[in-house]
C-alpha cells in the first residue's frame, strides 16, 4: 500500500466526516442497482458506435451526438441548463496557416531558415488572410513564465512588444527538483500557458521550444496537430484580432540556427535559463514572418441540464464528461477510419448520466447540480473553457467540479488514483467515499506529463473551483485478472471500441464513488 503525507491528512479527515457522509453512502448502496452496468454498457455502446462517427465538432456527427444527449436528460427529468436550451453554441474558428515560401528567414550576424516543418511549425487563431510580420525581432525568454508565488519572471526588464518570443516548454522543476513543484509540472510548463502569457506580455508571437523529454512526446505530434484545422474560440468582436499573430513549435535544430545567426551559445542559454536569476535577453536575429492563412467558422455547442435543489443559496456542483472525439481519420493496419472514443469518452458520458439518473430516482439535493457535456475537449479545452466564461450558475457560486474523464473499462482495484491533490478540502471527500468502499486514495504527486491540465475540469480550477483527476487503481483486487486494455494500445486510435466483454467492476465503482462524493457535496456546508 502506498501512502503518503496527503493520504494520511486526508485520512485523519475520516472521523470528521462520517456524519457528513453516512447518509450519502447508504443512498448510494440502496441505488447500486442491476441496471447500472447494463445502462452503462448501453450508453457506452450507443455513443461509441460507428453511426456516431467518432463525435467530431462541426460535422454532421455533431447533432446526433448532442441531440442524444439531449433526450437522454430530458427523459430523466431535468430541466435545461440553459434557458429553455439544452445546447451552448459558440463559434470556432478553423485555421489552417503555412509560410510563404519553405520557412521563416532570419538574419543577425548570420543568415539562415527556419524550415517548415523540420525546423518550425507555424499557426495562428486570427481571422486573416495573411499574416504579414517585417523585420521582427526574436527574444529568448527562457521558459516565458512569470509566477511570482515561485518568484520567478522570466519578461522582468525586457520589452517583448510586437517581438517574437522563444521560450522553453515544461518549467524549471523539470530540470532542478528544488524549483517550482520538482517533477510535478505545473501550469507554468504547458505550452498553452506559454502562448497566454506572451499575449499578456504583448508579444507578435511565441515559438515554444520542443524538446521529447519534457514535453512528454515527439516533434512528429507537434506537426501532426498543427499542419492543418487549428481550432479556437472565435470572437466576432475581435475577429480574434488580439491574439498572437504566430503561435507555434521550434525544433531543437531549428533553435541552434536561430542562435547561429545570433553568434550566440545555445547550449549555454538553454543551461542558463534553467537557473534563479536568468536574465532574458534580445537575440539580434529579425525576420520577415509571412503566413497565407485559410480559416473556416463554425458554430458548436455544449449540452447541458440542471437539476434544481432545494437550497435556495444558489450554489451548485457542476459534473462534467466532454463528448466529442476525433471523428474520421487516416486508417489504422485494419483499415478502420473511425476513430469511435469508447473510452474516451463515451465512457464518461455514461458515467455522468447514470449519476445523473441516480440523482432523479432520490429526493432532490440542497444544492443545484449542473451536468455539462462540453464540445471541443480534444482540441484544446475549448467548449469547457467557453462554458466558465459564460456558466449556467456562477463560477463564485460553483463548489466543485466532478470530471468524468476515459473511465472505463476498469477491473475493480482496492486503490483508486488521485491527479491534483493538496489544493482543496475535496479530498476529503473521495477519501471518505473511497474508505466507504473498502478501498483507499492514492494521490499521485507525479505529473511530470502534465496530465492534470489536459481535460476540462481544468478550466474550472483556473476559476477558482476546487477539481481533482479520478483514474483507475493500480491494484486489482482480483490479481489473475490483468487490464486487457492499457492506454497505449487504444489512445486516440480507431482502436478505442466498446467491446461487451469490457470489465466494468472498476468502472462501476468509481462512478459510484464520484456520486458519493457528488452528493455529499450537493448536501453538505463547505
Amino acid at each position: 500500500m502506498r501512502i503518503n503525507a496527503k493520504m494520511l491528512t486526508a485520512a485523519i479527515a475520516l472521523a470528521v466526516m462520517a456524519m457528513a457522509t453516512a447518509s450519502a453512502q447508504i443512498t448510494q448502496e440502496q441505488l447500486q442497482t442491476a441496471s447500472d452496468e447494463q445502462l452503462l454498457r448501453q450508453w457506452t455502446r450507443e455513443l461509441s458506435h460507428d453511426e456516431f462517427g467518432g463525435r467530431k465538432p462541426m460535422t454532421p456527427y455533431e447533432d446526433k451526438t448532442v441531440n442524444y444527449l439531449a433526450r437522454q436528460l430530458q427523459a430523466m427529468g431535468l430541466e435545461p441548463a440553459f434557458g429553455d436550451s439544452w445546447f451552448q453554441p459558440f463559434e470556432m474558428i478553423s485555421v489552417t496557416a503555412k509560410p510563404v515560401g519553405s520557412g521563416l528567414p532570419v538574419s543577425g550576424k548570420k543568415k539562415t531558415e527556419l524550415r517548415y516543418p523540420d525546423d518550425v511549425i507555424t499557426w495562428t487563431t486570427r481571422a486573416t488572410e495573411i499574416i504579414d510580420l517585417t523585420k521582427v525581432e526574436y527574444v529568448f525568454c527562457g521558459f516565458g513564465i512569470n509566477a511570482p508565488e515561485f518568484g520567478w519572471n522570466d519578461y522582468e526588464g525586457i520589452d517583448v512588444k510586437g517581438k517574437i518570443v522563444v521560450v522553453m516548454v515544461n518549467d524549471p522543476g523539470f530540470y532542478d527538483s528544488s524549483l517550482f513543484k520538482g517533477r510535478n509540472m505545473t501550469y507554468y510548463g504547458r505550452w498553452t500557458y506559454k502562448f497566454e502569457e506572451a499575449q499578456r506580455q504583448g508579444a507578435a508571437g511565441c515559438l515554444v521550444l520542443h524538446n521529447t523529454e519534457a514535453a512528454s512526446y515527439g516533434w512528429h505530434v507537434c506537426v501532426n496537430g498543427h499542419l492543418s484545422d487549428n481550432l479556437g474560440i472565435y470572437n466576432p468582436d475581435t475577429h480574434n484580432a488580439d491574439e498572437l499573430a504566430v503561435r507555434g513549435w521550434l525544433h531543437e535544430e531549428g533553435f541552434k540556427k536561430l542562435f547561429f545567426a545570433a553568434r550566440m551559445d545555445a547550449d549555454r542559454a538553454l543551461a542558463d535559463a534553467k537557473k534563479p536569476g536568468f536574465k532574458s535577453f534580445a537575440l539580434n536575429v529579425s525576420g520577415d514572418v509571412k503566413m497565407n492563412v485559410t480559416y473556416d467558422i463554425k458554430k458548436t455547442r455544449n449540452v447541458g441540464a440542471i437539476l434544481r435543489g432545494s437550497g435556495h443559496d444558489g450554489e451548485a456542483v457542476v459534473f462534467c464528461a466532454h463528448w466529442d472525439h476525433l471523428g474520421i481519420g487516416k486508417a489504422d493496419e485494419h483499415g478502420d477510419t473511425i476513430y469511435n472514443g469508447a473510452a474516451d469518452n463515451a465512457s464518461g458520458m455514461a458515467g455522468a448520466l447514470l449519476v445523473a439518473k441516480k440523482f432523479m430516482q432520490m429526493p432532490k439535493p440542497r444544492r443545484d447540480l449542473v451536468f455539462i457535456f462540453p464540445s471541443s475537449e480534444e482540441s484544446g479545452l475549448f467548449g469547457s473553457a467557453y462554458y466558465c466564461n459564460h456558466p449556467a450558475v456562477a463560477m463564485e457560486k460553483t463548489v466543485a467540479c466532478l470530471n468524468f474523464e476515459s473511465i472505463g473499462p476498469a477491473e475493480l482495484t482496492r486503490d483508486v488514483v488521485i491527479l491534483g491533490g493538496g489544493e482543496s478540502d475535496l479530498d476529503h471527500y473521495y477519501v471518505a467515499a473511497a474508505a466507504a468502499q473498502g478501498r483507499y486514495v492514492y494521490f499521485d504527486n507525479d505529473n511530470s506529463d502534465g496530465w492534470f491540465y489536459r481535460s476540462d475540469h481544468y478550466n474550472f480550477v483556473k476559476k477558482g473551483v476546487p477539481a481533482v483527476v479520478l483514474e483507475n487503481g493500480h491494484h486489482p483486487v482480483d490479481v489473475s485478472k490483468p487490464n486487457k486494455y492499457p492506454m497505449p494500445v487504444w489512445y486516440h486510435k480507431p482502436s478505442d471500441e466498446y467491446h461487451d466483454d469490457w470489465d466494468l467492476s472498476g468502472t462501476l465503482s468509481n462512478v459510484n464513488l464520484i456520486f458519493s462524493v457528488g452528493l455529499s457535496l450537493s448536501n453538505n456546508s463547505r
